[in-house]
């Protein structure tokens, strides 16, 4: 089956699928996007991901491309032409096409929007969460804007490629003051040595993530109060267990970091009851 990419206004053959070799997107990292979980045609956690791209619009002051609604139903047409039943769907928005200049465009430009479904197993991270994952930490090289959900990405390929090459799934960064940040697509989570559920605190350091925080909303119900502040590598390394949270890999646990074994080496308890529950939460939209 020919898959299928929207690009400004027309659902093109996948081949066909392009944009202005002066996007500004392309030529400045000048855009933003959203990858949405899909699960049996559905969306999942689709009004937070929506209310997380208006702020990153806002806050790069890009207009709104169109009414949340013409996106929605966007993202829907798109995953309904892909026929993807479980997989993601990615919606990116840049500035637009303009002649290269460091200043913003005119209100004459309009942004470019992108968005493409894909199918991907549910199989394959199942599998990864029944004997959990390593981490690698590496400086934290980012801009000081991680709040803000841009297509700026080169460290986090960096840092993963990095993670790769030492056998493990993911990379965690670390600010100058020696504490853990978040993954390079994940936020980053420890149970530490006294029992606590910690994570670090919502800031400009951090993406506020959509799965993190439908996993507050779990944590709420099952009784749980984390505690949202900054962890060092060492009380990591200490833990009873460890886990990353994302849209594609919703609770993964962590079992190795640096090479240091974390607490038994298996997937925690906390983390496997975390991820079971998960959907139950998470809020699911028709398509």
């Amino acid at each position: 089956m020919t898959r299928i990419v929207y690009v400004n206004g027309r659902y093109l053959p996948y081949g066909e699928a392009a944009v202005h070799v002066e996007d500004r997107g392309f030529q400045f990292g000048d855009a933003i996007y959203e990858v949405c979980e899909v699960i049996g045609g559905r969306l999942i956690d689709e009004p937070r991901h929506m209310a997380r791209l208006e702020r990153s619009l806002n806050e790069l002051q890009i207009p709104q491309p169109m009414a949340p609604r013409a996106l929605a139903h966007v993202m829907r047409q798109v995953i309904k032409r892909n026929r993807v039943r479980d997989g993601l769907v990615y919606l990116q928005v840049s500035r637009g096409a303009a002649p290269r200049d460091f200043y913003f465009p005119g209100p004459d430009v309009l942004p470019t929007v992108v968005c493409l479904a894909r199918p991907m197993s549910r199989a394959v991270p199942a599998a990864n969460a029944l004997k959990g994952i390593a981490i690698k930490s590496m400086p934290d090289i980012r801009w000081q804007r991680c709040d803000i959900k841009t297509v700026m990405l080169l460290p986090a390929c960096l840092a993963k490629e990095a993670a790769r090459a030492d056998g493990a799934k993911e990379a965690w960064f670390v600010d100058g003051d020696g504490f853990v940040t978040e993954g390079a697509s994940s936020n980053a989570w420890i149970v530490a040595e006294d029992g606590t559920l910690v994570t670090r605190q919502l800031g400009s350091a951090i993406l506020p993530g959509v799965t993190r925080t439908t996993l507050l909303d779990v944590l709420h119900e099952e009784g749980m109060v984390p505690v949202e502040r900054p962890f060092r590598l060492n009380e990591a390394y200490a833990a009873r267990e460890a886990f990353i949270t994302s849209a594609t890999q919703t609770v993964m646990p962590v079992v190795r970091i640096d090479g240091n074994t974390v607490g038994d080496g298996r997937p925690g308890p906390i983390a496997q009851r975390l991820r079971n529950k998960f959907h139950q939460f998470a809020a699911i939209s028709g398509t």
